[in-house]
């Protein structure tokens, strides 16, 4: 059975440990209700690590009033399981009182990267994810930390606190795993009914269709994104945003001569769909 540490003491210790003995140790952040896309982070961090800690705590502090925090019920059993299998050395799963505890007072704000997008959607979201991300960080004092490109947002929002914060970690970003269909691997894609499930590599289908003829056609965004606007709705999703962004600043873009990313959330029924596509300029196509 794979190690479980539960306090930020443990956990440096075991980190500690390692390190004497000369092993490098990466870190991989998760909210629990391991998948595939999950999997291939830690198998990911073996290029560069020979301990690898998962972490599984599910955050209060990211999620809003009305939002699915209570649909998040931890299957630790199910999760170790799926971290020992994908490689993992130790799973570390705090209690919220652990990384809360009585008087707590701070909260890590990232200006800028946090603003529009899902953080003008989900309000106080990116507080309580820069939040958590830092405790963590500073907690296990791995040498790296891995983190999926399909939450491009939180990747750029935490890229910043790191270089802000002076936090010695090496950052590694995977590209999005996706089901065969296309789909974006999520925690919340257990939610989908299965005509929902038939219908959400939709989402997919239109970024991609998006990136490459912004590619093609870098001045013709604004008909672009209306006309996917137009298809996702048909298809039944509900879009709360659909936009192009720079890849390194997510300033809004009015051409796409830059590297830069085409991004959506939607919904589809009471289920949240987040994914993105980057749109490399034509020269580096050729």
């Amino acid at each position: 059975m794979l190690p479980i540490e539960r306090s930020p003491t443990g956990l440096r210790a075991m980190v500690a440990a390692w390190r004497a003995d000369g092993a490098r140790v990466a870190l991989v952040p998760t909210m629990g209700a391991l998948h595939d896309g999950h999997a291939a982070l830690i198998r990911a961090t073996r290029a560069e690590a020979e301990r690898v800690v998962v972490s599984i705590f599910v955050n209060p502090r990211q999620f809003g009033p009305n939002e699915d925090f209570d649909r998040y019920p931890p299957d630790e059993a199910a999760d170790v399981t799926a971290a020992a299998r994908a490689g993992a050395d130790l799973v570390y799963a705090p209690a919220i009182s652990a990384m809360y505890p009585s008087g707590y007072a701070t909260t890590v704000s990232v200006a800028g990267l946090s603003e529009g997008l899902c953080g003008a959607q989900r309000p106080g979201h990116f507080d309580g994810m820069a939040t958590v991300v830092t405790k963590l960080l500073l907690q296990a004092g791995a040498g790296s930390a891995w983190f999926g490109e399909k939450d491009y947002q939180q990747w750029l929002v935490v890229r910043r606190l790191v270089a802000d914060l002076d936090i010695p970690v090496r950052l590694r970003a995977v590209p999005t795993v996706r089901e065969a269909d296309g789909l974006a691997l999520s925690s919340r894609n257990r939610f989908l009914s299965p005509g929902e499930r038939a219908i959400a590599p939709r989402l997919a289908v239109v970024l991609h269709e998006i990136a490459t003829r912004a590619t093609a056609t870098p001045d013709a965004i604004a008909p672009l994104l209306a006309e996917g606007h137009a298809v996702l709705t048909a298809a039944g999703f509900k879009v709360e945003y659909l936009e192009i962004r720079d890849a390194e600043t997510l300033a809004p873009c009015t051409t796409c001569r830059a590297p830069a990313r085409v991004l959506a959330a939607v919904r589809l029924g009471s289920v949240r769909l987040i994914d993105n596509w980057p749109i490399p300029t034509a020269a580096q196509r050729a």
